[in-house]
């Protein structure tokens, strides 16, 4: 599956970030984000054994989900997340040789960006979708600054300290989607808890589109 078309087919434009799982949880947490409606889930790369975590988790919703890596520093790492199936590599930063590695791999690349040149430079590299990153300490409003610049066609991703409060925000402001993180999961919890955070998370993005369906453009 990719990013596209999990859109295409109408999930919700949210990205989970488990942060701290182990491969002993990663399929079952992973499971629970499935069934409560999310389908792209990242492993940040700083996470106990965490390309094992991300075979575990590809095994258990990989032909449901999109799955793969976050806090991806380098071209090593990108392959390493590509041999254990993973097709999405998210970064803090925009770093040009990671970016390209994973295009040439054909994975999905969202490098992070703060300034309006670095998203150039991402741009540049090969990345079709950014991520602002730390978006909860910027605004909306800086989000949609940018973006009145960037190439059409470019999705932003607002990620840190992003939730389903702030969800409509960043969407109105015309982000593609958010990355959740600490709303959803914590190193330690259980499926069935991370499960009820995410059907709460996806029944506020429901909300969000029906009410913009009723009103028409923002």
């Amino acid at each position: 599956m990719t990013l596209d078309e999990a859109l295409a087919g109408g999930a919700p434009p949210i990205v989970a970030i488990l942060r701290g799982v182990t491969p002993a949880e990663a399929g079952a947490i992973g499971a629970a984000l499935v069934d409560a409606g999310i389908a792209m889930i990242e492993i940040p790369l700083n996470s106990p054994d965490p390309f094992t975590g991300i075979a575990a988790l590809v095994a258990e919703v990989g032909e449901r989900a999109l799955c793969g890596a976050g806090t991806v520093l380098s071209p090593t790492s990108v392959e390493e997340v590509h041999a254990a199936g993973g097709r999405l590599v998210v970064t803090p930063n925009t770093d040009p040789d990671v970016i390209a590695r994973a295009v040439s791999l054909g994975l999905e690349a969202m490098p992070g960006f703060v300034t309006p040149s670095e998203a150039f430079a991402a741009l540049a590299a090969g990345a079709r979708r950014l991520k602002l990153f730390p978006a909860g300490g910027l605004s909306s409003r800086y989000l949609k600054a940018v973006r009145e610049v960037l190439p059409q066609g470019t999705g932003l991703w607002a990620v840190g300290g992003t939730n389903g409060d702030t969800l409509g925000e960043w969407l109105d402001a015309g982000a593609e989607g958010i990355g959740v993180g600490g709303a959803l999961y914590r190193p330690g919890d259980k499926a069935e808890d991370v499960g009820a955070r995410a059907a709460v998370l996806v029944a506020a993005w429901r909300a969000y589109r029906d009410d913009a369906q009723r009103e028409g453009p923002r």
